[in-house]
């Protein structure tokens, strides 16, 4: 193990180790990624989610958690998906990447959904995926008890990767969306790195209420659920939308944090693409808000549809033959 220099950024290494050590064991023990802008995010939880919005979308988010001190969070989130209507389904790949101290974590997974009709315009879904989760450890460790050998901290980097995968339940309605689901469901063991993948259950839904008969004024009531089982995290949001292009609402995370929410979206002449951004400041509500001064997350999304070509259609007369 690496002797530790007695010096400031040092320091805040320690105690960014501890708070966040400290602040992982109360609150929801996660392993999956989290965002403020979950409302946005609904396919990397719930495979069943994917291509139901009948469009073809990429999706990115960029979190930078609890600023303000070295080792902090730091997330990124690559969502691709589509529909394939031929056979009433949807494909899509989701991508993380998350950076936590001396752990990095590399998260793949490929979506597939199937669909049915409900009435005219619901939509009810099952999904799954599979995919790989990868773990790394670093070698940048202090020993603050001064014990210089401990064989659960690896004395040089180390890394490993497992089986991974989940499924889900979805229902959407122009007005209403509701999906249930699980992750990360063999509880994959990785002894080389000493962590053992969770498994993890959500609860998310919205809903679109309509102010007026011209859809101008929309407010967006959502809430996440998330679980390891053992532990429970809520996240409450509520979005006004005006004329279906500008957006802002707060959320409220329970025990960390009270985050105000804004965005822009832009859909393009034709109607058949939109450009959405968005971005989240966390207010930490917790013990951590002592060391810092928020999180900041970003959304960038593109979604657009392929149009079928009119089809030319000839008839014939027999009396013209």
């Amino acid at each position: 193990m690496k002797a530790a220099p007695n010096n400031k950024k040092r320091m805040r290494g320690i105690i960014t180790a501890v708070v966040c050590a400290m602040v992982g064991s109360a609150l929801y023990a996660q392993q999956d990624p989290q965002f403020t802008q979950y409302m946005f995010d609904r396919m990397s939880v719930n495979s069943a989610v994917v291509g139901t919005e009948g469009n073809i979308c990429a999706t990115a988010l960029l979190r930078q958690q609890w600023s303000g001190f070295d080792g902090a969070p730091k997330t990124g989130l690559i969502n691709l998906q589509g529909p394939l209507t031929s056979i009433n389904s949807g494909i899509g790949l989701s991508v993380y990447y998350d950076k936590l101290g001396q752990e990095k974590s590399t998260i793949a997974r490929l979506h597939y959904s199937y669909h049915f009709k409900v009435g005219s315009q619901g939509i009810f879904s099952a999904g799954l995926y599979v995919g790989v989760t990868g773990r790394a450890l670093g070698d940048n460790w202090l020993a603050t008890d001064g014990v210089a050998n401990d064989d659960a901290i690896p004395s040089v980097g180390t890394s490993a990767s497992g089986f991974d995968m989940g499924g889900g339940l979805y229902y959407r309605s122009p007005k209403v969306w509701l999906g249930i689901s699980s992750t990360q469901l063999p509880e994959t063991d990785l002894p080389k790195v000493s962590i053992e993948n969770k498994r993890h259950y959500y609860v998310q839904a919205g809903y679109n209420w309509a102010l007026g008969g011209d859809k101008k004024y929309t407010i967006q009531p959502s809430f996440l659920i998330k679980s390891d089982g053992t532990s429970t995290q809520f996240d409450i949001s509520a979005l006004f939308l005006y004329d279906e292009m500008l957006w802002a609402g707060i959320g409220y995370r329970t025990e960390d944090a009270i985050s105000p929410i804004i965005g822009y979206q832009y859909r393009f002449p034709k109607g058949t693409s939109m450009l959405r951004i968005g971005y989240s400041y966390d207010v930490t509500t917790s013990e951590i808000k002592n060391y810092s001064s928020g999180s900041h997350e970003i959304l960038l999304s593109y979604c657009f549809t392929i149009a079928k070509p009119p089809s030319n259609e000839r008839y014939y007369n027999p009396r013209f033959l």
